[in-house]
């Protein structure tokens, strides 16, 4: 899972970097909210961590940003010793959560984790399709379906992003740890195989082609409407 973190204290930002890629989350570091709102318009998030107050601008400003693209995505706004109404502002910008400075590390962990379990980690459930990430596992009126390691990670993205357009390099930047050093090409692949091993079988359709722009979760939209 990605998770941005708009942080202005370059200590305190490389060290929750280093602590929750250590802990297998893939994490994008900002130190202003022109280079978060940056990062926010070319990725898709998991889970974004802002400061309140950063050197061009108050961190709220962004979450109208993250929130007008990826509505259930969860932010976790930090602030030194904040006070009452700075803490319902944020909450009222659309803020998750509230945390105060300094905090420990494992505290903020927890907060994460949570937050994710809410909605990142869920099962997800659209009419007779269920997809468990947690297991790995796909069902369609209860029977499981074969769609395993990145295919299963490009459909449970798709669909946690299901009211977006999500193109080739989003994609590869959430779910391969060096996108880099593969080719656009795998998503096609990866793509393909959903279509052959779930979609036609079931005569369903899970993903739609949106041309020159990427791809877009459809389902439970019918084969015959595309």
């Amino acid at each position: 899972m990605r998770i941005l973190v708009v942080e202005d204290d370059v200590n305190l930002s490389r060290k929750l970097g280093e602590e929750l890629n250590a802990n297998n989350y893939q994490t994008d570091v900002a130190e202003s909210l022109k280079d978060g709102s940056y990062y926010v318009s070319i990725r898709n998030y998991d889970l974004v961590l802002v400061s309140l107050k950063l050197p061009d601008g108050n961190g709220t400003d962004l979450i109208s940003e993250i929130k007008t693209k990826s509505p259930r995505v969860p932010v976790i706004v930090f602030a030194s010793k904040p006070k009452a109404e700075q803490e319902v502002a944020a909450f009222k910008s659309g803020a998750d959560d509230f945390l105060a400075k300094p905090f420990e590390f494992p505290v903020l962990l927890a907060r994460v984790e949570a937050r994710l379990r809410f909605w990142g980690s869920s099962t997800i459930e659209i009419d007779d399709l269920v997809i468990n990430p947690d297991e790995e596992k796909i069902t369609y009126k209860g029977k499981e379906i074969e769609v395993k390691g990145k295919p299963f990670e490009v459909l449970t993205h798709l669909a946690r992003h299901r009211d977006q357009i999500v193109s080739k390099e989003q994609l590869l930047d959430a779910i391969w740890e060096e996108p880099e050093l593969v080719t656009p090409n795998v998503i096609e692949v990866a793509i393909n195989q959903i279509r052959q091993k779930m979609d036609k079988p079931l005569n369903i359709a899970t993903i739609e082609t949106v041309r020159r722009r990427g791809y877009r979760f459809c389902y439970p939209k019918k084969p015959s409407e595309d």
